[in-house]
């Protein structure tokens, strides 16, 4: 037990690093070339200008606006959706004990992507960058609510109707997204808004963005590490979690809850992002095992390597094309997701 604490403890300080290096390098590369010393000289004339509103001697003021003002911010803002997209899919597969679960299994994502994309029909997320979050937490809420309200009888979810549940909002929610669209489309700007965000990108993400979705990871981690021992008991199911003191009707609703409105802030700052979810935490499970104490760390920073190297590869080779992110995100998840099946089928064969 020990031996492989100490393995996940360095498996836990690899990812940091590398996650440190990755946004270092992202932050170095876009149309106009920094160095990593120069990135690292821009950001301690940034802290320095901060507190002393001087420049760090011989660093050049459009180095440190750039690096400051456009591409660190973005690239955290990818970070934390990466993380917090991954950080679901732990959950909702734990929760579940289905490896397919993610966060779209009960159209959670579905019901914050309908709600922003009402704030960006009606030009209400032009108003302030608060608009777009509230209104997505608002649809992701509501789908949550529908989908327990109609799962639950005398007090008991059944997991299998939470599922079916999910699926059918799910495809009301899509529905009503499509409506929208096709009325969207008469406005051809107002259109092209709407589908480019639905794929997902982090263009023209700010510091606004990292302050709103910072908190909401902070806290949503905060309380989902708190819940790793539960999420552990009911891998062995609902009777052995309940027979160990576990109160699973009431961790089941607050963990879904949690997840919802981190959801639906990752959905609001960054648009839908596929597959993240729902492979990060297989990698994780297959090199550490089950266990969520490391799982839970190790999954938010694998996410958030996937979405900063996603997002850098974009920026690095398809600057020019304007290629949604998340069809980054799906040209390589499905792939990988499809091995993990075929290998599954193969050892069920065995």
């Amino acid at each position: 037990m020990t031996k492989n604490r100490t393995r996940n403890n360095y498996y836990f300080l690899a990812l940091l690093g590398f996650l440190v290096g990755s946004i270092l390098f992202s932050v170095s590369t876009g149309p106009a070339q920094i160095s990593l010393l120069e990135v690292c000289q821009a950001l301690l004339s940034s802290a320095h200008s901060y507190f002393s509103d001087l420049l760090v001697p011989g660093q050049a003021l459009w180095q440190q606006s750039v690096v400051a003002n456009v591409r660190l911010p973005r690239v955290l803002t990818g970070a934390f959706v990466g993380a917090s997209y991954a950080l679901c899919g732990v959950v909702l597969q734990g929760l579940f004990r289905n490896p397919l679960a993610s966060p779209s299994v009960l159209g959670v994502s579905s019901g914050a992507s309908l709600g922003a994309v009402v704030a960006i029909f009606f030009g209400l997320a032009a108003i302030s960058a608060w608009v777009l979050p509230v209104f997505s937490f608002i649809g992701a809420s509501l789908t949550m609510f529908v989908v327990y309200s109609i799962a639950t009888r005398r007090g008991h979810t059944p997991i299998s109707t939470l599922l079916l549940a999910g699926v059918a909002i799910s495809a009301f929610n899509v529905a009503m997204y499509s409506f929208i669209l096709s009325v969207a489309l008469q406005h051809w700007e107002v259109g092209k808004s709407i589908v480019y965000w639905s794929m997902g990108g982090l263009d023209g993400r700010t510091w606004d963005h990292v302050i709103l979705i910072l908190p909401a990871f902070v806290v949503c981690f905060t309380f989902i590490t708190a819940y790793q021992r539960d999420l552990d008991a009911l891998l062995m199911g609902e009777i052995h979690a309940s027979s160990v003191g576990v109160d699973v009707a009431k961790t089941r609703l607050t963990l879904l809850i949690i997840t919802s409105a981190l959801i639906a802030m990752a959905v609001a700052v960054a648009g839908g992002i596929t597959f993240v979810g729902l492979v990060v935490p297989h990698i994780v499970r297959l090199i550490i095992g089950p266990h969520h104490r490391f799982v839970i760390p190790l999954s938010a920073l694998l996410g958030a390597i996937v979405i900063v190297l996603s997002d850098l590869m974009l920026r690095g080779i398809f600057y020019e094309t304007r290629i949604p992110l998340g069809v980054i995100t799906a040209s390589m998840g499905a792939p990988f997701f499809l091995f993990l099946l075929l290998k599954q089928r193969k050892l069920m064969q065995a």
